[in-house]
């Protein structure tokens, strides 16, 4: 495929902030592109060259990329960076460069998605003496060849800050599109272009009316009628043009089961290109057939929070199995035979930062294949006593003296849940049994490995005496989960719930700061926050310069959290950075406000920081949702 049809598709999405719009074009993308493309496609649409749970990245400094647009167009690094200066989008500046270069090469070819990434994936992995001028070359070589608009997109790529606003909903939903049959009173023809629509007034590829009343004609099509949806998992649906349910109940459970089979497949591979390129190719069996996979991690299933116990039995249903909720760092344990690995929640390896978490789990748990959840927390070596998250976070990013820090703070892991235990896929097991089949493999070691400490019950005032146990002993709080709750990954769907104690904090990404002054100039001292939205859009919500110490002995420093957003720089101008946004702190306030100032439209007054989340992704910051419900829930408080 021409790299131009995947420019003209980022192009479209930033024409529009309207998410079926986006389905639509990336659905259309995909089912124009050939299966040997599709896989490329499918990471170049997300701003990657690997899937997310590889933890290998592209890697490139923004200086590297100035050196490249002045191998490509002739402009010297002065007048680059001048332009940058202007722009703030080093993306722009390539662009526009390009349009007016002075040197025009004589052998540039057009440029397809296979050349884009195959260059961009040689960036990745060139190492050693030399590797920085063989890296400018390559990227120079994708410049020189670009068009302008090109030039844009392939310099966002390798600084890894696509933002085109498309969320993984959007790329699940668009597979559905693409190379599923569509579903009646789902999808709509339109009258004019004869294209498939989802429920939309007007067509998005030629504008036209859509009448959604209207009765559709499938004399033309391959028709699949089912009175049941059980009726979709006994047939191979390839060939299928559109499947008719005997009304409209049973076509929203049909469109909502085929989701589900690629949301399951998506949750057990954490690749999208895989599973693309297997309903292409085999359909829903296809999918039926996917095996996790140990030593490759999986998103982590989350949890919603309860005000308290009696909202949490609500959710969860009586009786309940409440957990210690620790204060300690989540942690993915998978072992294949004698290999062992160790993966945060944000799917990053840290096996080599704990060797004595992986020496406890290899000879105590008694499963030579697995794939378990745990919390993490550290032992004062004289106490005894639970420490709080940021006593064992350092160890997290560490790559030397792991030794010093394992004699220093020891840690415990406390297992909770378990996805596959001895090759058995356990996640469509109800949570009690798997919690039994964890019980009869691990083998407790006091303070090194225990399970979760557990109670089951259904009587209020026994919570309440567990929630306070677990607060005297240093815990967060509790954990409330359904016994009968499958273990779905990455989703929020009410199957467990935390009460915690204090008001509700946020976990926000900082997308940019502020260089400071006086004392503080050689530090970063304001920084701009963000919540996400559906799209996958980080919106600001304020800025936050309080909580922070000078010194790092005290906690994190302003020194030390200017190191960690440094390489993350994408652009300056005067006193103001813009950075990646990878740095996730958790946020407490007095209060949210509505503001035109930011783009989330609201405000977080006197916000102040807590912690550093070093283990949690991006993409599981708090949601825009949950800023309007925390605002709402402020006004009905205020109305009392």
């Amino acid at each position: 495929m021409k790299y131009s049809y995947l420019v003209e598709t980022y192009q479209k999405f930033e024409d529009t902030s309207k998410r079926l719009e986006k389905t639509y074009y990336i659905s259309e993308l995909l089912r124009n592109s050939k299966i040997d493309d599709l896989p490329i496609i499918m990471l170049l649409l997300q701003g990657r060259v690997f899937p997310k749970w590889d933890e290998r990245k592209i890697g490139v400094a923004s200086r590297l990329i100035v050196k490249a647009i002045s191998i490509a167009t002739g402009m010297t690094v002065d007048e680059i960076d001048g332009e940058w200066k202007k722009a703030g989008d080093l993306g722009l500046v390539a662009g526009k460069l390009i349009a007016k270069k002075k040197q025009v090469a004589l052998f540039s070819s057009e440029l397809t998605v296979k050349k884009v990434y195959q260059n961009i994936l040689k960036v990745s992995e060139v190492e050693g003496h030399g590797s920085v001028d063989i890296k400018t070359k390559l990227i120079a070589e994708l410049l020189t060849s670009a068009k302008p608009i090109e030039a844009r997109y392939i310099v966002r790529t390798v600084l890894e800050e696509l933002r085109v606003g498309v969320g993984e909903g959007s790329i699940r939903d668009a597979i559905v599109w693409a190379f599923f049959p569509k579903v009646c009173d789902i999808f709509f023809r339109c009258g004019s272009c004869g294209e498939w629509m989802p429920s939309v007034d007007k067509c998005i590829n030629c504008e036209k009316t859509i009448d959604l009343k209207a009765r559709q004609n499938y004399k033309s099509l391959k028709v699949f009628e089912i009175d049941d949806v059980s009726e979709l998992e006994k047939v191979d649906l390839k060939g299928c043009d559109i499947i008719i349910g005997k009304d409209y109940d049973v076509n929203r459970a049909a469109y909502n089961w085929l989701l589900q089979q690629v949301q399951e497949a998506i949750d057990i591979t954490n690749d999208f290109s895989k599973v693309a390129v297997i309903v292409k190719e085999k359909g829903v069996k296809g999918l039926q057939h996917i095996a996790l996979e140990t030593c490759k991690p999986l998103k982590v299933m989350l949890y919603q929070k309860a005000k308290d116990i009696e909202e949490a039995f609500e959710a969860v249903g009586k009786p309940a199995c409440l957990e210690f909720k620790y204060d300690g760092f989540r942690l993915q344990l998978h072992r294949n035979g004698d290999k062992i690995k160790l993966y945060t929640r944000n799917l990053e390896d840290v096996t080599e930062q704990f060797p004595d978490v992986a020496k406890v789990i290899k000879e105590h748990i008694n499963s030579a294949n697995y794939i378990l959840d745990s919390e993490v927390i550290g032992i004062d070596p004289k106490t005894k006593k639970w420490l709080p998250f940021q006593s064992i976070s350092q160890r997290i990013k560490r790559k030397y003296d792991i030794h010093e820090l394992v004699k220093q703070v020891p840690v415990m892991v406390n297992v909770f849940d378990a996805m596959q235990i001895n090759n058995e896929n356990l996640l469509k097991t109800p949570f009690e049994k798997r919690r039994k089949l964890i019980a009869s493999i691990v083998k407790e070691v006091a303070e090194k490995l225990q399970m979760a400490k557990q109670l089951v019950t259904d009587n209020p005032d026994k919570a309440e005496k567990f929630y306070k146990e677990a607060l005297a002993k240093g815990n967060e709080g509790i954990m409330v989960k359904s016994l009968s709750a499958p273990y779905k990954p990455g989703s929020r769907v009410g199957y467990g719930m935390k009460v915690k104690p204090v008001m509700e904090t946020l976990d926000l990404v900082i997308v940019g700061a502020d260089w400071g002054e006086g004392k503080r100039s050689n530090w970063l001292s304001s920084f701009t926050i963000a919540c996400v939205d559906d799209n996958g859009n980080f919106l600001e919500i304020g800025k936050v310069g309080t909580g922070f110490k000078e010194k790092k002995e005290e906690g994190l420093s302003f020194a030390e959290l200017t190191e960690m957003l440094k390489p993350l720089i994408i652009s300056e101008k005067g006193k103001e950075v813009r950075v990646k946004p990878k740095i996730v702190i958790e946020i407490n306030y007095e209060e949210i406000q509505k503001s035109p100032t930011y783009s989330s439209r609201y405000a977080l007054r006197f916000p102040r920081l807590i912690r550093l989340r070093i283990e949690k992704p991006p993409e599981e910051v708090s949601t825009l949702a949950q800023v309007e419900e925390l605002y709402g829930g402020q006004r009905e408080r205020g109305s009392k």
